[in-house]
Formats: C-alpha cells, structure tokens, sequence
C-alpha cells in the first residue's frame, strides 16, 4: 500500500466529514493499513477529535490526532484570536508532516468547509496543497448539493479538483433531489468519483457501522477510486 495523504473538507461544517473520517479510518485499519487520522484545527469543542481518536484505536494520543482547539464555536481563526493566540500554517504543516513518517496513510479532517479560515491566511485549500493531498469533498446529499459541490471543485485548482472525491451523505429524510443528484453529477464529474453513504441512527458505533453492506460497499469503492 503506497503511503497517501487524504483530506477530508466539506460544503459546510455538520455536514458529515467526522463520520466519514472514522468510517474510512477503521475500515482501512481492519484491512491491515496503518492509518493515522488527524483534525489539527478545531473550534467549540474536541468532540470529533475524540471521534477520531476511538476510530483509530489509540495509535495516536488525542493531542497529536488536535494540537490547537479553541474554546467559541466560531471560525478557528478567530476563535484563536478571542484567546490572544496565532495559528500559522508552517505549524500546522510540520505537525502534519511528523505524523506522516510514521504512517502509510495520513487522513487529514478540515473545519468547516474548504475555504474556512483555519488560522492566520491559511484555509483548507492552502493545506491540501502544501500537503499534495487528494481532496474528499463530503456534503450532505439533497436539494442543493449539486451546486455545492461544483462550488468546491471549482475553488481548487483543475488537476487537484480532477483527482477530487465526492461523497453525498444520505440525511435522515430523504427528498428527490437524493435519486437525481448522482445522476447529475455523474455527468460532471464521472460515476467513479462519486460515493453515497447511507443514513445510520448510531454512525459512531463503528463496528455495527461497517457491518452495514452499503457502507462496506461505499468505502471499498471510496479506497479503490482512491487507489489505496
């Protein structure tokens, strides 16, 4: 398995890409990867860094998966700012580039969308290029994410967005636009490129999670689309 750097950004923030972290983390774990999972950068709480940490079954400690929080549940930068405190990128990237010696694959969760502000001038898209990551753009599959989406993938540069994944997450009531908007995207972008996740009432029981044979269907198009 060749040693890959993922990042995992999102149309919005609450739109799923700490459940797909974990899902994607455990599943390559259970197939022998050595799989670190990272969110470097969160605001109002450590939740999904906890997350994360239980996904990766301790392989690293819960300050090295979240080196910077901060306390309001604001954008990061400027969370940071209520504390009196300065986020780089070259701090962020250093602390990014440790982990990745020591694992094959290094999954990377942004905050909030693509082009939130994580620290000072930086946002997700600066990351994903320094890091040479694929990005894994996740949004919440119904009325609007078709916009959405290509909205990302228009803000990377063509042979980062042409590389991109796409995952529509299923929410708990489903509208019409759920059946179409792989059709339509599929058009843009191809069919490969684009992974459907079901709606699961516990998604943090990682276990029962990928016992789901949708789930085990969508990561193992997901690693396969990524050529992990």
């Amino acid at each position: 398995m060749k040693r890959s750097v993922l990042f995992i950004t999102g149309t919005d923030t609450g739109v799923g890409k700490t459940v797909l972290a974990c899902w994607l983390t455990r599943y390559l774990c259970d197939a022998g990867a050595r799989v670190a999972a990272l969110k470097p950068v969160c605001s109002g709480g450590r939740e999904d860094a906890r997350r994360l940490h239980a996904a990766g079954a301790g392989a690293l400690t819960l300050d090295e998966i979240n080196p910077w929080h901060y306390r309001a549940p604001v954008a990061p930068r400027f969370a940071a700012r209520l504390e009196k405190r300065r986020l780089k990128p070259a701090q962020v990237l250093a602390s990014v580039r440790r982990i990745q010696k020591r694992f094959e694959i290094v999954l990377v969760e942004g905050a909030g969308g693509l082009l939130s502000p994580l620290g000072e001038n930086f946002d997700s898209r600066d990351l994903i290029l320094a890091l040479r990551a694929t990005p894994v753009v996740v949004c919440p599959n119904r009325l609007g994410a078709i916009n959405q989406i290509l909205l990302v993938l228009e803000a990377l540069p063509r042979g980062v967005a042409g590389k991109a994944q796409v995952v529509l997450m299923s929410p708990a009531r489903s509208d019409a636009a759920r059946w179409s908007n792989p059709q339509v995207l599929a058009e843009r972008i191809g069919r490969r490129r684009i992974h459907e996740l079901p709606w699961l009432q516990h998604p943090t029981e990682f276990e029962c999670a990928l016992a789901n044979r949708r789930v085990r269907r969508a990561m193992c198009s997901l690693v396969r689309a990524l050529e992990l």
